[in-house]
């Protein structure tokens, strides 16, 4: 297995394509000894204990713009005794703007010499200023029993990562590149399932429904994608993990862009997540609270001011045995009111260039929100009964109004 490893590295340096080892197996060893092998840049000692464990393949990672020129490679390649396999795929970033070229790019390479197989991910750029690698969805007439593809660890869903730093190193007696930090990239590819926007029915919805191009509509996206931008960044600062929620994850999922008349961003915490620095973080960025409704126990939602009328949403939810809850509250009245979701996950999403998360259960979501005609557009909404899911939840006791109906 070493042997291929070198051999690999030695076609990839001869045509000076920079890879790194993105192993998880591998990295997880590494991760255990990384101050060692930090530490000594020829490497520790020279028994070889992480690519000689038995196994069927190693896998590395390419950056799609620091190569482009194969056909030397997979000669070479040959030369040296590799088998290779190619795989193929839509461009997505060419899907969203509706370009009918049908340009595939190559998303994985497989190279094989005896009984050990290189998978080496093509990872590319993204707007969101992501790294964003594809399926490997195998064409009819390849063979299927190249490699054991079931086991591979990239490729059976599309995946989103932060851009790492690498570092130069040496293991087992070979010169590597890793990400700096295996523990955080190894976090990161547990999370890293992508979802592409729907960008086929977004069109069909568009014919069905012309998108509103009046100067308030661009003027309102305009400003809703500017305050998620600074949402995001607010709460990635924090460590807050959100999602799209209610409209804004609707208008993803149904026309892969802001809905122009519903006025505000929303986006969904799990109160697990909860961090008493929400609020001044908002306000430090100049978005001042605007209401607080509810307690961290039951039914918290904030909402914060962006510019001119556009507000930040954000809703907690709870998680029960069967089921996940987000609140609502009538101020006038005190009437509390509970939104029921089916369990779901979390996947990424790009949304207004921006890498973001979103259910990955999103048409049961939807559905829950909005019932079975979400497609349709609906102009006028109440929170408090045109959501399916609302059920009423009782009413806040009248000496708790003060700590729990708070509007600035």
């Amino acid at each position: 297995k070493q042997h291929v490893v070198r051999k690999f590295l030695g076609l990839i340096s001869s045509h000076n394509i920079p890879v790194y080892l993105i192993d998880p197996l591998i990295l997880g060893l590494v991760d255990k000894d990384i101050e060692q092998i930090r530490s000594s840049p020829d490497g520790p000692i020279p028994q070889c204990k992480y690519f000689c464990a038995p196994r069927d393949f190693t896998t590395f990672a390419l950056l799609d713009k620091t190569w482009k020129h194969e056909v030397g490679l997979f000669r070479t390649a040959e030369k040296m005794g590799f088998q290779w396999l190619k795989i193929l795929n839509k461009d997505p970033r060419l899907d969203g703007m509706d370009d009918l070229s049908g340009m595939e790019i190559p998303l994985h390479y497989i190279f094989k010499l005896a009984s050990h197989a290189i998978h080496l991910v093509v990872f590319y750029e993204r707007s969101g200023n992501y790294l964003w690698h594809g399926p490997l969805r195998l064409k009819q007439h390849m063979d299927r029993k190249f490699v054991p593809f079931r086991k591979l660890h990239f490729g059976r869903y599309p995946g989103a990562y932060e851009k790492p730093e690498l570092l130069h190193v040496s293991i087992d007696e070979l010169k590597v590149q890793i990400p700096k930090n295996p523990s955080s990239f190894l976090e990161d590819m547990s999370h890293s399932r992508f979802l592409e926007c729907r960008y086929r029915e977004a069109r069909a919805f568009f014919q069905m429904y012309p998108d509103d191009a009046s100067l308030d509509a661009v003027e309102f996206r305009r400003k809703a994608k500017s305050l998620l931008h600074l949402a995001a960044l607010t709460l990635n600062s924090l460590g807050v993990k959100f999602w799209l929620s209610s409209g804004t994850c609707l208008g993803w999922y149904r026309q892969c862009n802001v809905i122009p008349h519903s006025k505000d961003v929303d986006l969904g915490i799990f109160i697990r997540d909860y961090k008493e620095e929400i609020i001044p973080a908002f306000q430090k960025v100049g978005l001042p609270l605007k209401h607080k409704f509810g307690k961290v126990e039951d039914s918290l939602e904030l909402s914060f001011q962006g510019e001119d009328d556009v507000k930040l949403d954000i809703f907690f939810f709870y998680e029960e045995d069967d089921h996940i809850w987000n609140g609502g509250t009538q101020a006038k009245s005190g009437k509390k009111f509970k939104y029921l979701f089916p369990k779901f996950t979390l996947c990424w999403t790009e949304f207004v260039e921006l890498k973001v998360h979103v259910p990955c259960e999103t048409l049961q979501y939807v559905e829950a929100n909005y019932g079975p005609d979400w497609k349709v557009p609906v102009k006028t909404w109440d929170w408090k009964s045109s959501p399916s899911n609302v059920q009423d939840n009782g009413v806040w006791p009248i000496n708790e109004w003060d700590d729990v109906i708070q509007i600035y």
